[in-house]
């Protein structure tokens, strides 16, 4: 009997399997393809996902093959006025790496693969569809088995609807570099906020770049596809020489989140729980936070002899952070997808005012372990760069922490790792002078 069986082997089922091989668990991992899918799908990650890849000791590779960008998000309206700035920060953000990284999928997945290769206690199953969850022999089983997850259906999850169900065609290029229009385009990410075809143009990297298209009422869905079709709604960027196509397909953006992420011994992670629009780029990182909240939580379980309840704090946590994500990626969604010239036009006089402004979130967990903790207990604590010129992360492991002032602290938490003085101005920021820092980075005590 393996300690954990593992229903998917996307990017979230990958990293998973990761964080739980490197902890000495036993793993299995079923997945009915037989290969990585060829093409592009998930083009964004931020910086506290590239920290967990770090934890996977995966950073290095990804980092080659993946773009880091602080160029930001530009809303642009019809006239080509720009309404709002998203900018992204120069060099190493708080989690000690860029905020923001473009990236193609199948490459990445290749290096997440590689890395589960590393472990011999885990096993991977290519190929091989599992039609019932008691097929498995397994103390656990995780459901990264995307949105139509047959561990889902075995748990009778209930479905919360945050409300955008809309279809958008996606449109990804190999773009010439010779081409003096593939030259003249930006190397940030436009929200064409026109009525008459709202738009999301990303620069991914390399020769790379995708284009969002708005499904308006009068399109046929069916035929949105063809190039003769969808080359001319993008002809004020570029034109079919500049370009191949590399992909079009049509899809629904949703807004969705799961009610009741474990059933005993069976639990959800990635879009088998929740799914969002990709307005704010947080789709895969979401995932990625749910597998690395759980994983520590199960390597507690099964190899430190933490009581089962544990598990219960996953969904408690994770739910309310990801809400947070969908519900502003929803609203986003709302000022790019308006259609009505006149609201069009009031939206973006409250732009020339200042009054359309966000903040990218950095919301707490949920209650979990600790319904009456005030910030910064469940957020995340900034990774910064020690004397010796390593992360912070490197020389804790994937232990608990205690940093700051620990004094007597570091007695009362002796299998933590102790870091005197890491962290001690952004503590003394909050009127803090300790913290106790879980496996996840997440702040689970403070002093």
């Amino acid at each position: 009997m393996e300690d954990v069986a593992i229903l998917g082997y996307g990017p979230v089922g990958a990293l998973l399997a990761n964080l739980l091989g490197q902890a000495g668990l036993t793993v299995a991992v079923y997945e009915r393809e037989t290969a990585i899918f060829p093409l592009p799908r998930a083009v964004h990650f931020d910086g506290e996902v590239m920290r967990i890849f770090q934890s996977a000791g995966l950073s290095g590779r990804i980092a080659m093959a993946a773009r880091p960008s602080s160029q930001g998000m530009h809303f642009v309206n019809a006239e080509g006025r720009t309404l709002m700035v998203r900018r992204g920060v120069e060099g190493r953000g708080p989690q000690g790496w860029p905020n923001n990284w473009y990236f193609h999928q199948p490459a990445l997945e290749e290096i997440l693969r590689a890395g589960v290769a590393r472990f011999a206690n885990v096993t991977v199953h290519l190929g091989r569809e599992i039609t019932d969850v008691s097929e498995l022999d397994s103390r656990f089983v995780i459901g990264c088995d995307g949105a139509r997850s047959l561990v889902r259906r075995a748990i009778g999850s209930r479905q919360h609807d945050l409300g955008l169900h809309q279809p958008w065609l996606v449109v990804d290029l190999l773009c010439k570099p010779e081409s003096p229009r593939v030259k003249a385009l930006p190397d940030y990410t436009v929200q064409l906020c026109d009525p008459q075809r709202p738009m999301t143009i990303v620069n991914v990297g390399k020769a790379r770049r995708r284009w969002e298209i708005m499904l308006m009422p009068d399109d046929d869905p069916a035929r949105l596809t063809e190039p003769g079709i969808f080359w001319p709604t993008m002809a004020r960027w570029l034109e079919p020489q500049d370009a191949a196509l590399e992909r079009a397909a049509v899809y629904t953006f949703h807004s969705v989140v799961q009610e009741g992420w474990r059933k005993d011994n069976l639990l959800l992670a990635g879009d088998a729980c929740h799914q969002t629009p990709p307005f704010l780029g947080q789709g895969m990182c979401a995932g990625m936070r749910d597998a690395a909240n759980l994983a520590w939580k199960l390597v507690a379980v099964l190899r430190d002899g933490a009581p089962d309840s544990l598990l219960d704090t996953y969904e408690s946590e994770r739910r309310p952070h990801v809400e947070t994500f969908i519900e502003l990626a929803v609203k986003l969604g709302a000022i790019l997808q308006e259609t009505d010239p006149t609201k069009a036009a009031e939206r973006d006089r409250r732009f020339a005012a200042g009054a359309e402004m966000f903040d990218f979130p950095q919301p707490q967990l949920g209650s979990g372990c600790r319904a009456d903790a005030p910030p910064p207990v469940g957020t995340i604590f900034p990774q910064p760069l020690l004397p010796d010129g390593r992360l912070m992360d490197e020389a804790i492991g994937t232990r608990f922490a205690v940093v700051g002032d620990v004094g007597r602290l570091a007695d009362r938490w002796r299998d933590a790792v102790a870091l005197p003085g890491v962290g001690a101005a952004w503590l003394a920021q909050r009127g803090l002078r300790a913290a106790l820092l879980r496996p996840d980075r997440y702040i689970a005590e403070v002093a």
